[in-house]
């Protein structure tokens, strides 16, 4: 476990630990940042890796069945827990619950456990949690025109446009000129650290977590019991070993700093999903370790 905190999590936590001082010793406009990140870096990095990935289509289609699968379970393990809190409190939880951070944390953290394999399926689960989250998100948080609104906010990202446009290319057997493919080459290279640097300029922001109930209810679900069901999951659906190690690791992420983003969009909890998403940041330092150490002792189905 020592050796997975050290190779595995400690780079992530090093990078983001730069923007983490930025933030305390100057101001930075991490809104600015972030719409960078999410309206250009990101695509780069989705466009170059699917043009490039050797995962084919079965195996996409069943890790992305897994998500999904996993996420549905866990929604109703947070409904169940969270039940006696007020109905926006409740509401807050599962959306805390079900949205990780497989973005800024995740694809380096799939890097660096698993190569360039688990960058590849990384970021497959990293789309479709994209897409999952801003159009099930503000349903969650009790939007009355959450889906319709959340399909509108879809079709503005770039992401969604430069996976279709990578998948035709695919289908088409047609590849990007030399000098496009270099260039969003370069630009991908530079999206995991400043996804980090983003990470840690938002964390410095927010302040250490104050522990609730809810908080300790939500924190507790995406870190512990995450894993254990994306496990459960990934028997159920015969997932051979990269890919159960792909869907247990992205389980084991951090609540997402868009769930706090899409909760003050729509009037949630905004205090207990701030504080969520510090704690699990923190608590994922150990539990994540842990994860990495433990998959590859586990035999695959």
């Amino acid at each position: 476990m020592l050796s997975a905190l050290l190779n595995v999590v400690m780079p992530a936590v090093v990078v983001a630990a730069v923007g983490l001082i930025v933030a305390r010793q100057m101001q930075i406009d991490r809104q600015a940042l972030s719409k960078l990140v999410l309206y250009a870096m990101t695509p780069a990095l989705v466009l170059d890796t699917l043009l490039h990935t050797t995962v084919n289509l079965t195996d996409a289609s069943q890790l992305i069945v897994g998500y999904l699968a996993g996420v549905a379970v866990m929604g109703v393990l947070a409904a169940l827990c969270a039940a006696r809190f007020e109905a926006r409190t409740r509401r807050s939880v599962v959306a805390a619950v079900v949205t990780g951070n497989n973005g800024n944390f995740g694809l380096p953290i799939a890097l660096f456990a698993f190569g360039e394999t688990g960058l590849q399926f990384g970021l497959i689960i990293f789309i479709t949690s994209v897409m999952m989250t801003f159009t099930l998100g503000p349903a969650l948080y009790g939007s009355s025109a959450g889906l319709r609104q959340g399909l509108r906010a879809v079709t503005r990202l770039p992401i969604l446009w430069c996976a279709l446009f990578a998948l035709l290319m695919r289908i088409l057997h047609l590849e990007l000129p030399l000098g496009l493919d270099r260039g969003v080459h370069l630009l991908a290279q530079a999206t995991l650290p400043i996804m980090l640097l983003a990470l840690g300029l938002q964390f410095g922001a927010s302040g250490w977590p104050k522990i609730t109930r809810p908080v300790v209810t939500a924190t507790g679900l995406r870190l512990l019991a995450g894993p254990v069901v994306a496990f459960g999951v990934a028997l159920l659906l015969g997932l051979h070993s990269a890919q159960l190690q792909a869907l247990v690791l992205a389980s084991s992420m951090p609540t997402a700093v868009n769930a706090f983003m899409l909760a003050g969009e729509f009037g949630a909890d905004v205090e207990s999903v701030a504080n969520t998403v510090a704690l699990t940041t923190l608590g994922s330092l150990l539990t994540i370790a842990a994860v990495v150490t433990a998959l590859p002792l586990i035999p695959a189905p």
